[in-house]
């Protein structure tokens, strides 16, 4: 049976702020998030299935994604849970949806939380294959299973 590759995209508004960055980033700026997500599989050939020629509904992976991803980051603020002021609470005085992340909130670091939320979620019959971050027009970071394996 032949591999066929699914993607679908989303779209969502988030801030983050570098800590200790070298340059503007690391000011509280925001970006209009565009992410592609694909998974790759074999199509269903069980004629009793309601799935019959899918490799997984689109639904479903639009579902996973919204649940685990855009619901929680769409406008929200996200910052290192190492920058100062965490626990005095001053960052929850300037935004009410705030994500503490155990990383630096980088393009690429978001990529790798979000590959691992996605994974852990799919159906066995499709394996996510990559994901495109576009954080800007013209600037993107690509996460790729094959460059992943083992890790």
């Amino acid at each position: 049976m032949a591999k066929i590759r699914l993607t679908k995209e989303f779209r969502f508004e988030s801030a983050h702020v570098l800590l200790g960055y070298d340059g503007p980033c690391r000011n509280i700026h925001g970006h209009s998030y565009r992410m592609a997500v694909t998974v790759i599989g074999e199509p269903i050939i069980d004629v009793s299935s309601p799935k019959l020629g899918m490799v997984m509904d689109f639904g479903l992976l639009k579902n996973i994604v919204n649940e685990t991803i855009v619901t929680d980051f769409d406008h929200a603020l996200i910052i290192n849970d190492k920058s100062p002021g965490i626990s005095e609470g001053t960052w929850h005085k300037v935004s009410e949806k705030l994500i503490l992340v155990p990383y630096q909130p980088s393009c690429e670091n978001l990529l790798t939380d979000f590959a691992e939320r996605i994974i852990s979620k799919l159906p066995a019959s499709a394996k996510l294959h990559h994901i495109r971050l576009d954080e800007t027009p013209n600037s993107y970071a690509e996460w790729y299973a094959e460059d992943n394996i083992g890790l």
